[in-house]
């Protein structure tokens, strides 16, 4: 195997496991050690790739968070059809699609958003990236809306966009204090009944 091949693949499996254990285990508590034991690297293995767990921290969030934030939540939204149904189909369908294991640990995003967001620039930068972009895919998506008839005029989309974005996150992680899918289903009612009153 080539070196630079070998090289792509370590700091892969540093990415995939970092982000398994921050996910379940939380930023702060996850050491560089505990990282390197569930990888069986060395930290020399480590430190080849990355100066620091800040700098591991913001590309676990600008590789994998973004990447699941994009496939789930923003690329659905350009896809053709009425804007309503994209958005109730979009929000809806992704809370569908967890396993109870992302039903048990969150969003990934808000987590992150919620331990260390506030404490370094860096990760506010990388995880405002992703919610910029989800909000300028919703804000796309509303005024297609608007321009087609679908959707009332009186709304400003970028209050909508935060709106839809910030209920989604909070009932992403109140459903960790549940046992069941009850509150992803009363939350799932009540968008349905808020996105007709949108309708043109």
């Amino acid at each position: 195997m080539e070196q630079r091949q070998k090289s792509e693949l370590t700091k892969a499996l540093i990415l995939n496991e970092s982000f398994k254990l921050f996910y379940e285990n939380g930023f702060k508590t996850t050491s560089v050690d505990k990282i390197m034991k569930a990888t069986k690297l060395t930290k020399g293995a480590f430190y080849h790739h990355y100066k620091s767990k800040k700098e591991l921290g913001v590309e676990v969030i600008s590789t994998h968070i973004q990447k699941r934030v994009y496939e789930g939540m923003i690329k659905p939204l350009y896809e053709e059809g009425n804007a309503l149904e994209l958005l109730e189909n979009t929000f809806s369908g992704r809370l569908k699609s967890f396993s109870i294991y992302d039903k048990a640990h969150g969003c990934p995003m808000n987590n992150f958003i919620n331990e260390i967001a506030d404490e370094e620039q860096a990760y506010q930068i990388a995880l405002k990236r992703i919610i910029e972009e989800w909000k300028a895919a919703l804000v796309h998506l509303l005024e297609r809306g608007q321009q087609e008839g679908s959707i009332i005029m009186t709304i400003a989309p970028k209050a909508i966009a935060i709106y839809l974005i910030s209920a989604f996150e909070g009932v992403r992680g109140i459903r960790k204090l549940y046992n069941d899918d009850q509150i992803l289903n009363d939350y799932m009612s009540g968008l349905s009944l808020y996105l007709t009153q949108l309708k043109a």
